[in-house]
């Protein structure tokens, strides 16, 4: 049996290969990861990726669910923390407002356990007062953050926090927020 339940949101950042190497440490580490990735990010990484490394089905459409149950309410009873890593904008957005309108963000709203998001966009998204207004509705909810960090972002920018934190930093943050 695993030690915890994660659910791993994968969002459209560049940044979502890094994913990949985060939920093959965490299954190591004896948890179960449930991925959910929005159409973005599989744009960007393939589903079989995550169905491979967490060895489970890797959840992306709300409307291709094999059981009775709608499969993010099933999730959500299990899940101990949902760390959307990469986190984009839009997710923030959707989630501090509480709009549902793929399968991540119906997970989302129905889990009612920790929170860690890994923000990765341009320095000057990040920097955004609406982005900077939802991320303070999300920490008020008690929502957690790892990063982003200051570094070399994919449009080139090199000044100011934009860039996801390392994943090992992320992965440090989860097995504390899980203690």
């Amino acid at each position: 049996m695993a030690e915890y339940s994660i659910a791993l949101g994968v969002t459209g950042s560049i940044a979502a290969y890094k994913a990949a190497g985060l939920c093959s440490q965490l299954v190591k580490d004896g948890h179960e990861v449930i991925v959910f990735m929005t159409g973005a990010a599989q744009k960007l990484v393939g589903p079989h990726t995550f169905l491979t490394l967490s060895q489970n089905p890797v959840i992306t459409d709300l409307w291709d669910i094999p059981d009775w149950r709608p499969g993010h309410i099933a999730v959500a009873e299990r899940v101990d923390l949902l760390a959307v890593v990469p986190c984009t904008a839009n997710f923030i957005g959707k989630y501090a407002h509480g709009i549902a309108d793929d399968a991540l963000t119906t997970f989302a709203l129905s889990h009612t356990e920790k929170v860690l998001l890994a923000p990765a966009m341009n320095p000057r998204m990040w920097n955004h007062p609406a982005v900077k207004a939802n991320c303070e509705i999300l920490k008020k909810r008690g929502v957690q953050f790892a990063g982003p960090v200051p570094g070399d972002v994919a449009c080139g920018i090199t000044e100011g926090a934009g860039r996801m934190a390392e994943v090992t930093d992320i992965h440090n943050t989860i097995n504390q927020i899980l203690k």
